[in-house]
């Protein structure tokens, strides 16, 4: 991401035109290695955790043939990780809600028709709604692509009405432990995500304050770190109660706001002392409570009790995201049967793992899911004999591939497909055993087959909204900004109110950033209006520096035994 210049730079340079019919699509740096997650091990071993019961259990009662069920309510495991817990209770129980109604209206459809074709069709439209809900809900990694995976794979499944309560009733079951593994955390550090978010918002500070707000990368490190703030205050936003450790919590985060108002007052080590400390086990480390920090809070408050956006109200913004995934769903679904491949559910969910904010970013994402599954039927090929050799071999093969995929995707997509696909080859084993090769032609084919025509379908369907939402995102940084300059105008504001004033332009900023960065890679647009972005970008970071220094937040914290207390001004 990208963020203003300060005032000393000079004036931006307008970019070309991106209403040009084409543009270049990258190559190099798709398929970079990233480093890890911090968390990168929890939605492995909580994916492990999961399916090891149900499916062992089902291995010694010889009916491996019903995973596929059990599977559905498993994988609920691997969301919500960076949500603290009272937040992750009500997102994994909507996440199985919608897995289970995904799996009930599959299960339906397979129950009353063999037409492939209208089967494909449901799958296209199942997966445009998954992928609408899932961005409008921000649930997260993995999104929607492994409810759309378990949906389409259960509409190729034979079944009869009556069987349906009984299937429905082992995927509840299995994801209700899922829920189960993905609380039991918090019972060791009921504070962990909000102290790991607090932690990165402190560290993403600390890069940006080493910058001292000059250089080359001073604009990136200030729009990640702000993200990173951003994500913070979310975080302990959702956390209900505020008990002593959250209030520590956002002092902290408070000192990382601060560094991007003052980067040059500002000590990176002392930030990044912080955020070691959050790291570990100890107490949340304090900063010293100074008058300024005990006068922030209250916008803390402001912001609880402000107004509350309905995750609905964004349907309407991806409303063409949702349009080209069902239409590339359903031709790769109707390709696929064209070229007599037995399984198109892998076509169709091929291309519903493509669409991202923008279609430079969707290119991207189908070199690396063409480069991960061409990769991963060689490695099914390798494993497939010893994963013939016994049901408990083939289990332990695709608990291993399970753990391989979490532990790995957060480097690169690319990289953790390696181990979805031939963990996907494997599940279809549960039901009964398959001829290798045939297996990994069908795949290789539709993976080829819903890339192409998954791509042609997001440049085909063009995106005309996201010029709009950048005029909206300007417009809300504009009130923001200007209810801000209001408050500093007035010598004695509201309590709270400026506060939660700087919190609101802070929030929009990121908004402007986020909207900016997914029009750019979109096709067949409007130019858009960068030098009007830059300049409400430079003026808003100019409101936010007068207001820390209004509040008097902005005093320096030097050396690294020293806190804020100790230079309150």
């Amino acid at each position: 991401m990208r963020s203003t210049r300060p005032a000393t730079d000079p004036a931006p340079t307008p970019g070309p035109p991106t209403n040009r019919l084409a543009r270049r699509l990258p190559l190099t740096g798709v398929l970079r290695l990233g480093r890890p997650s911090d968390i990168w091990f929890k939605p492995a071993l909580s994916v492990v955790a999961s399916l090891a019961p149900p499916n062992l259990l089902l291995l010694a009662l010889g009916r491996l043939d019903l995973a596929v069920y059990t599977m559905a309510g498993s994988l609920c495991a691997l969301y919500a990780h960076n949500r603290p817990y009272a937040a992750r209770a009500r997102a994994l129980t909507w996440v199985i809600l919608g897995m289970l109604g995904g799996l009930a209206l599959a299960l339906i459809t397979a129950s009353l028709t063999s037409d492939a074709v209208v089967l494909v069709t449901v799958g296209a439209l199942m997966a445009a709604a998954q992928k609408a809900l899932c961005d409008a809900t921000s649930i997260g990694p993995p999104g929607n692509v492994v409810l759309t995976f378990i949906s389409s794979a259960a509409l190729f499944v034979p079944q009869s009405p009556g069987q349906v309560p009984a299937h429905m009733a082992l995927a509840g079951t299995a994801a209700l432990w899922a829920w189960l593994v993905g609380m039991a955390p918090g019972l060791l550090r009921p504070h962990g995500p909000e102290r790991r978010a607090t932690a990165q918002a402190l560290n993403a500070a600390a890069a940006y304050a080493a910058t001292r707000g000059t250089g080359d990368g001073h604009a990136r490190a200030r729009a990640a770190a702000a993200a990173a703030v951003q994500a913070a205050w979310q975080a302990l936003l959702s956390t209900g109660t505020r008990s002593a450790p959250r209030r520590a919590l956002e002092r902290l985060v408070v000192r990382a706001e601060v560094a991007l108002a003052a980067p040059a007052d500002t000590d990176p080590e002392r930030l990044r002392s912080w955020a070691r400390e959050l790291c570990g086990t100890g107490p949340v480390p304090h900063t010293g409570e100074s008058p300024a920090d005990t006068e922030e809070l209250p916008g803390v408050d402001a912001v609880i009790t402000g107004p509350y956006r309905p995750w609905w109200s964004r349907l309407g913004p991806l409303t063409p995201i949702a349009v080209r995934t069902a239409l590339g769903c359903a031709l790769a679904g109707y390709a696929s049967l064209a070229l007599g491949v037995g399984r198109p559910y892998w076509a169709l969910v091929t291309a519903a793992s493509l669409y991202q904010a923008n279609v430079t970013l969707t290119w991207s994402r189908s070199v690396q899911r063409v480069g991960g599954n061409l990769a991963g039927v060689l490695v099914f090929a390798a494993i497939a004999p010893l994963a013939h050799t016994s049901g408990a071999a083939l289990v332990l093969c695709c608990l291993a591939l399970n753990f391989g995929a979490e532990a790995l995707i957060g480097r690169n997509y690319w990289l953790g497909t390696i181990c979805v696909t031939p963990m996907a080859l494997l599940v279809t084993e549960f039901a009964g055993q398959h001829a290798a090769g045939e297996l990994i032609t069908e795949r290789a084919v539709d993976t080829l087959v819903g890339a192409l025509v998954g791509f042609v379908a997001a440049v085909a369907v063009t995106n005309r909204r996201a010029g709009d939402r950048i005029e909206n995102a300007l417009t809300a940084v504009d009130r923001a900004r200007e209810r801000a300059a209001r408050l500093l105008a007035e010598e004695r504001p509201a309590p709270g109110a400026l506060q939660s004033a700087r919190r609101g332009l802070a929030a929009t900023l990121v908004e402007l950033r986020a909207t900016v960065d997914a029009a750019s890679g979109e096709w067949w647009q409007r130019a858009l209006p960068q030098e009007r972005v830059v300049a409400t970008e430079r003026s808003a970071h100019r409101t936010l520096a007068a207001t820390v220094r209004r509040l008097g937040l902005d005093a320096p914290v030097r050396g690294t035994d020293r806190t804020t207390e100790d230079v309150r001004p």
